[in-house]
């Protein structure tokens, strides 16, 4: 039965598109079941976030139903998948609640004021995964969380402004208003679908935060042994990817949504394996 589950949970890793590696096999064998099983949980929660054609009180009372099963005898699959990774690595319910307590924020707050909003959510929606992994690699100490933190932090940011049209169209912006008010911004523009200049300037700017965070979480990519390091190698570089994708576009993400392609991949792999840390981190090659 528990392999029949994890077998579900890397069913599920492998037909969700994403730009960084999930439970690839850059990651140590052993590690990829338990890496899936997390993955699953947090990917379920969040197609329930984001499922159209239901009210808000579906989406809560469903992402409680999740909740639920987390906190008792499993049922579903993905659940009895993760109820072993967590007894086998003795991993903190406290990072999965903190998942779903930034689900239910995805449906019932559209919008944020101010930088310190935003990386609340993060703290929630994106640096549990990276406690996780480490925990399930064996790593558990102050230093590795912290650098691990910042890189979580800098993805999930990435992903916001890769998908800053795709989120304006269900309602939501990410972007703080601390962000594009003051460069003279309006939401109207964003109404038509047009990325203006003052848009350009307040997405241009949070993206070098967003390098600032790579930047500061690079350690952890040398702080893990073995094939977890390079995975780690991999998901940085990808991530710097996408904000040069970004770039290249000037941040009309209404025009093209920046993504990574055959050659980026290539790019990434050759990097992560053989001109690592000589790569300066801000390079572009297209």
């Amino acid at each position: 039965m528990v392999t029949d589950a994890y077998a579900t949970c890397l069913e599920i890793a492998r037909r969700h598109y994403e730009n960084f590696p999930v439970a690839s096999r850059l990651l140590p064998k052993s590690m990829r079941p338990h890496i899936a099983a997390i993955y699953a949980f947090a990917r379920g929660a969040d197609d329930i976030a984001d499922e159209p054609g239901r009210t808000t009180d579906e989406r809560l009372w469903l992402l409680d139903a999740w909740q639920d099963q987390l906190h008792s005898s499993p049922r579903d699959a993905v659940f009895v998948a993760l109820a072993d990774t967590r007894d086998k690595f003795d991993l903190p319910v406290a990072l999965f609640d903190d998942l779903l307590s930034a689900f239910r924020q995805d449906v019932t707050t559209t919008r944020y004021k101010t930088w310190d909003g935003v990386f609340d959510y993060c703290q929630r929606s994106a640096n549990p995964i990276g406690r996780l992994v480490l925990r399930v690699a064996g790593y558990r100490n102050a230093k590795c969380d912290e650098w691990a933190d910042a890189v979580c932090t800098a993805l999930q940011l990435t992903n916001f402004w890769q998908d800053l049209a795709i989120d304006w169209e269900r309602g939501r912006l990410y972007l703080p208003e601390e962000a594009w008010a003051p460069t003279g911004a309006s939401v109207t523009d964003l109404d038509r679908g047009v990325i203006t200049p003052p848009w350009q300037g307040a997405i241009g700017q949070a993206v070098d935060r967003t390098r600032d965070l790579f930047q500061a979480g690079r350690p952890i990519c040398d702080a893990v042994q073995g094939r977890l390091r390079y995975e780690l190698r991999a998901t940085w570089l990808g991530g710097l990817r996408v904000l040069d994708r970004l770039e290249a576009v000037n941040y009309d993400v209404f025009a093209r949504r920046p993504r990574l392609h055959r050659r980026d991949l290539l790019v990434i792999a050759l990097d992560t394996l053989f001109t690592w840390p000589a790569t300066p981190p801000s390079t572009t090659r297209f």
